[in-house]
């Protein structure tokens, strides 16, 4: 099963672009690469998406186009959430 990422983020934030490599490393460790779609969504060229998402804040993180962080999660929470994903 492949798994798309999305980290809803809006350009020039420091803590978005702080934290994506780290998420992005152990969202390939827990599901591998090649069942991994990761996508960095702008909230400016995306609004409409971001919206429908539910997003009010950033960065925010869709699994599978549903919502599942509206804000940063910790590395510990997001391994969780995959791993979750993971065992079916």
């Amino acid at each position: 099963m492949t798994v798309r990422i999305e980290v809803i983020a809006a350009p020039g934030c420091g803590k978005c672009a702080g934290a994506q490599g780290e998420l992005r490393a152990i969202a390939a460790s827990v599901l591998g690469e090649d069942r991994l779609i990761w996508r960095e969504v702008s909230v400016l060229e995306e609004l409409d998406y971001a919206v429908s998402l539910g997003v009010l804040s950033m960065p925010a993180i869709a699994v599978n186009g549903e919502l599942k962080f509206s804000s940063l999660p910790t590395p510990e929470q997001f391994r969780t959430l995959l791993t979750t994903l993971e065992a079916g």
